[in-house]
């Protein structure tokens, strides 16, 4: 008698132990679901917020920034005339227009610098069908890189011309970074046939639609 009463307390501490151990454990599951399904919620509720945020900003920034976030301009030529024959000429314009022996001064018409950017180019170098060099303005002497990636196309060339300040915090340049680039093409006279075709906008080139190339 006394030896199953012995075993009958043991298995009922047995029982009971398992019982709260299983109690522990799912409270234990519990909260840990909870957690993480809290944290879930957080989640989504922190991103309902930031997204439309962030379209918003992005979308006003578009609408009062029209033009690329860093002072640059990318265009497109179609040019008349070989590959060949444009590498030539845009190099020796480059390096006709090197140095600040060129660089206008003020004047009557021009009271207020800059008034002209047709000087202070470099060749960099012309390597597997693309041209690269650089441009300083002569007022600041603020540097922008220039690079020509040439297409053949037929009898034609296509250019792709890029020009790049490298003042990281330029953000607008009155148009300076086109006429580095339009200069260039104008001063080796490809611009001048009918059939020159050029395609840039205020969304590839920093104030393209308001630009002065006689003076910026």
């Amino acid at each position: 008698w006394y030896q199953r009463r012995v075993h009958k307390q043991w298995y009922q501490r047995r029982v009971h132990k398992q019982w709260y151990q299983r109690r522990v454990h799912k409270q234990w599951y519990q909260r840990r679901v909870h957690g993480e399904l809290c944290t879930v919620s957080h989640n989504r509720n922190m991103w309902s917020i930031i997204l439309p945020v962030g379209v918003v900003l992005f979308v006003s920034g578009k609408a009062f920034m029209p033009y690329p976030w860093h002072a640059s301009c990318e265009i497109e030529w179609n040019i008349s005339s070989s590959c060949e024959d444009f590498k030539t000429k845009l190099i020796n314009q480059m390096k006709a227009w090197e140095g600040d022996s060129l660089c206008p001064k003020t004047s009557s018409s021009c009271p207020k610098m800059p008034c002209g950017q047709k000087c202070l180019y470099k060749f960099g170098e012309y390597d597997d069908m693309t041209i690269t060099g650089t441009h300083q303005t002569p007022a600041n002497r603020f540097t922008d890189n220039l690079t020509f990636i040439l297409t053949e196309n037929g009898s034609r060339c296509l250019v792709e011309a890029t020009s790049d300040s490298r003042t990281w915090y330029a953000v607008l340049d009155f148009g300076t970074n086109y006429c580095n680039l339009r200069n260039l093409v104008d001063g080796a006279g490809f611009s001048e046939a009918d059939s020159f075709l050029e395609e840039t906008s205020d969304q590839k080139c920093t104030q393209y639609s308001s630009r002065d190339c006689a003076r910026f």
